[in-house]
């Protein structure tokens, strides 16, 4: 079993590398689809659905290491 620190430990490794993938993602598919976003615009965003993405895996981590 994990303890908390361990399971947020690993949560931040996570999202660490999905928010680069995410960031350079919207760079690639915002002018796709038409969105026009500058550089600061693309961090915020994505700084924002990572602290959303970082406690999401965070619960669900702890709500399975609580069900074992």
């Amino acid at each position: 079993m994990q303890t908390r620190l361990q399971s947020a430990k690993e949560s931040a490794v996570n999202i660490a590398i999905g928010y680069t993938v995410a960031f350079l993602s919207q760079l690639l598919v915002f002018p796709l689809v038409g969105v026009e976003a500058t550089y600061s615009q693309n961090f915020k965003i994505g700084f924002y659905f990572t602290v959303i993405s970082f406690i999401r895996s965070y619960l669900i981590r702890r709500f399975f290491n609580k069900k074992k």
